[in-house]
C-alpha cells in the first residue's frame, strides 16, 4: 500500500510506490448521468490515468415495484422495459467516454436498491475504490426524505470511497 510517507512515493492519488505497488487497482463508479455523476466520471477518468487502472461503470436501476409508487397502481412491464432502456443509454454514454478517453472499462446495469447492489459489485469485482457523484439537496425535508447513497455507501463499501460534490 502506498503512504505519502513512503521512499519514493508521491502524494498525487494512484501513484507507484518506490516497489511498484499501484494505490489503486480497481475503480468502480456508480454512474446516473446527472451533473454530480458526470463530474464523478471526470475525476474517475483522471484516477485511472494516473494509475493505469481497470475501470468499471455500473448504473443501477430501481426495482420493478418502485415505479409503481408509494399509492399503489399496476404494474406496467412496458414501462420497465423504457426504464431498462434509459438506464442502458446512460450506462452506453458513461463507457463511451471513458473510451474515448483511451480506458477499456466494462460496465452493467444493475436493479435493486442502490447502495445494496454498488456494494455487493464492489465486492465481487474486489473494487479498490468506489467513486459516487453527490449534489448538495437543498432544505431539510428534501435530504431527510431522499436520504443519501453516498453516505450510505460510505457506511457499507468494503474499500474507500470517493464523493465527488457538485454544488
Amino acid at each position: 500500500m502506498c503512504r505519502a510517507g513512503d521512499a519514493g512515493a508521491t502524494v498525487a492519488l494512484g501513484a507507484r510506490c518506490e516497489y511498484g505497488a499501484r494505490m489503486y487497482k480497481r475503480i468502480l463508479l456508480a454512474y446516473d448521468g446527472s451533473e454530480s455523476g458526470q463530474r464523478a466520471l471526470l475525476d474517475c477518468r483522471e484516477l485511472a490515468d494516473w494509475s493505469r487502472c481497470e475501470l468499471m461503470l455500473v448504473a443501477v436501476m430501481p426495482p420493478p415495484a418502485a415505479f409503481i409508487g408509494g399509492e399503489g397502481g399496476i404494474y406496467d412491464p412496458e414501462r420497465e422495459k423504457e426504464e431498462e432502456l434509459a438506464y442502458r443509454e446512460i450506462l452506453s454514454d458513461g463507457l463511451k467516454r471513458l473510451a474515448d478517453a483511451g480506458h477499456q472499462p466494462k460496465g452493467e446495469v444493475l436493479t435493486g436498491d442502490a447502495v445494496d447492489e454498488i456494494v455487493g459489485y464492489a465486492r465481487k469485482n474486489n473494487a479498490d475504490l468506489i467513486v459516487v457523484g453527490h449534489k448538495h439537496l437543498e432544505g431539510w425535508a428534501r435530504r431527510w426524505w431522499r436520504g443519501s447513497i453516498s453516505k450510505s455507501l460510505i457506511e457499507h463499501a468494503p474499500c474507500s470511497v470517493l464523493v465527488v460534490i457538485t454544488p
